[in-house]
């Protein structure tokens, strides 16, 4: 299909003593080679989209069911990380299986009735939602890391704090809320080319204020979904480093040292996951802004540049997909306690519980809560419980 070659007939409107006069003016020259996806590319997005379903799938349910499961891993920062895991994979249900249908049939599913487009207007708002309680929930945790070092001397325990719950439900509601004109705003449009009734799901604005939506949704995405968390992460990773830098109490620090190190390594977690989320997400928002300064639809030298915002457009939607199932996976390497985690979980699928047993112990892979309190420090009032 090739949408940069339907020119759209420019309509200049003449003012005159008469009345207003609509005057027709050429549509720019259609372009040579028509613009559209390669059946190889296709074929390789549907199998990138159905290895993101599966991974993102088993991964996201798997991390929820460790952080429900056992009681040691149930904290403010992994009630955050399951908030996050759970918009992932909600996204991943209902947003996948759409995009594969869309690249094998080219066409949007049961278009020609309600059902069709209730699945318009429920996809893009299920996408927009699931973007923003990821970068909700990225801001939330890099706050949350530095409470836990500004406060260090407070002793992680066991159970979700209220305030936590309470930025949960406060973060899913926003980003519900900012969800709303993508569910106002998309409609099956239907348009002839080449002789033929296409319909497809798109963005079509009735008001004035989907208008203004419409034209400042690509530098709003940028802004709020992208440059909002990268801000956020540096600013209290700066603020965490000057604190860790200057503040210093020697004896204390050393009794909690087993602690501090605990607290640094789900530090060292939530600062990979937003810089994942970075990369995966920049070559997308890349490709909008690019089409939208650089990318004229009545230029005559249009049609080489579509082409290529076209595959970048592609390939950052593949990047921002995987960025939906590759959190676990970060998990997996970067915190130890998760990956024991992961490897107990998911043999208690794959084995009987007699076998789980037998491996955890000889791989050392047993999921074992200690207690919050480190063996060489007594009870002392300057110590303080909390679930930082």
């Amino acid at each position: 299909m090739n949408p940069s070659s339907v020119g759209p007939i420019v309509q200049k409107v003449v003012s005159s003593s008469n009345g207003t006069v609509m005057k027709k003016l050429k549509p720019p020259p259609a372009c040579i080679m028509p613009t559209q996806i390669n059946v190889y590319f296709r074929y390789i997005n549907t199998v990138i989209s159905i290895v993101v379903f599966v991974v993102g799938l088993v991964g996201n349910a798997t991390l929820l069911r460790i952080i429900h499961q056992n009681k040691c891993m149930r904290n403010g920062p992994n009630a955050l990380i399951a908030s996050l895991a759970l918009g992932d994979l909600i996204y991943l249900t209902i947003e996948k299986p759409i995009n594969v249908f869309k690249l094998l049939e080219s066409r949007w599913p049961f278009a020609e009735n309600l059902f069709g487009l209730f699945l318009c207007k429920l996809v893009p708002f299920v996408q927009k939602a699931s973007v923003g309680i990821t970068v909700l929930n990225l801001c939330a945790l890099s706050v949350d890391r530095y409470r836990a070092v500004a406060s260090w001397s407070r002793v992680q325990g066991v159970g979700v704090p209220l305030l936590t719950v309470i930025e949960i439900v406060s973060i899913w509601l926003f980003s519900l809320l900012l969800a709303v004109p993508e569910a106002v705003g998309f409609d099956i449009v239907s348009f002839t080319y080449r002789n033929q009734t296409i319909q497809t799901c798109m963005l079509k604005p009735k008001s004035e204020f989907m208008m203004f939506y419409k034209d400042a949704k690509d530098w709003w995405l940028f802004g709020f979904y992208f440059c909002v968390p990268l801000t956020c992460t540096a600013v209290f990773y700066t603020l965490m480093t000057l604190e860790m830098l200057t503040h210093r109490n020697g004896s204390l620090r050393i009794a909690l040292s087993e602690h501090l190190k605990q607290r640094r390594e789900v530090a060292k977690a939530v600062f990979c996951l937003v810089l994942i989320f970075a990369l995966c997400w920049f070559p997308l928002h890349l490709s909008r802004i690019l089409k939208k300064v650089v990318y004229y639809p009545n230029d005559e030298s249009r049609c080489e540049l579509f082409n290529f915002l076209l595959v970048l457009d592609y390939v950052g939607i593949n990047l921002a997909a995987i960025n939906s199932c590759i959190n676990p996976i970060i998990l997996y390497f970067v915190s130890k306690k998760f990956k024991n985690c992961f490897k107990s979980c998911l043999c208690c699928w794959c084995y009987s519980d007699s076998q789980v047993s037998s491996m955890g112990q000889m791989n050392g892979t047993s999921i074992q809560c200690k207690s919050p309190e480190p063996h060489n420090l007594q009870t002392d009032r300057s110590v303080r419980k909390d679930s930082d």
